[in-house]
């Protein structure tokens, strides 16, 4: 249960309804999820966070699909249930195969472990990587 309730349209100011039209509008869906409702009860807060999605996550040099997978890798680091279903649906609708995901997962994986020994060795960094 989130500790402060949705804003869901009806009760949404007409800020707030301008920025679930755009998240709408750029997303190409009628819904806008639980994320957005929350975020809207600090209509501030809403609007920045929307601006930098709509930013960082806009197509660039990094193809959308690769953004989704590295947000999802990001989320499973973190141990953000919410980020973590809701990219992982993201990147799916992006086209990532079941093979991708299972990657993936190998991937974070290999990355963490590798990260705690590496971090309780304190191991010098390489001249050459600098």
């Amino acid at each position: 249960m989130a500790l402060v309730a949705p804003i869901e349209d009806q009760s949404a100011s007409p800020a707030v309804r301008a920025i679930y039209d755009d998240i709408r509008t750029t997303r190409k869906t009628d819904y806008v999820n639980n994320f957005w409702k929350v975020l809207a009860n600090d209509p501030a807060a809403l609007e920045r966070t929307w601006a930098t999605v709509k930013q960082v996550m806009a197509p660039g040099s990094l193809d959308p699909l690769i953004k989704e997978m590295i947000y999802v890798a990001v989320s499973i680091t973190n141990n953000c249930e919410y980020c973590i279903h809701s990219h992982v649906a993201g990147a799916r609708a992006k086209g990532m195969t079941p093979q991708m995901f299972d990657e993936l997962i190998a991937v974070i994986a290999l990355a963490s472990a590798n990260n705690r020994i590496a971090n309780g060795y304190r191991i010098e960094v390489d001249e050459r990587f600098k």
